[in-house]
């Protein structure tokens, strides 16, 4: 069986579906609060390098935030 077919078989099942429903689910918070929250729609900087400075800036003050925000309500 190849793994195109082992994936589909296994989303063919009720767990299988809510298994992945509730990846798809948490996998995308993240990258909605950093939109929504933050503002951010889009890249500043050109060149993948400089793309991942920019994203990892980005990334680095949603985690601050989040931790900050969690200490203060402590």
């Amino acid at each position: 069986m190849s793994l195109k077919d082992w994936m589909a078989r296994r989303l063919r099942t009720k767990k299988g579906r809510a298994v992945y429903a509730r990846r798809k689910a948490v996998a995308e918070a993240p990258f909605g609060q950093i939109k929504q929250v933050r503002g951010f729609r889009q890249l500043l900087l050109r060149g993948l390098a400089k793309a991942r400075g920019e994203w990892a800036l980005i990334c680095l003050t949603h985690n601050l935030l989040k931790l900050h925000r969690a200490m203060v309500a402590a």
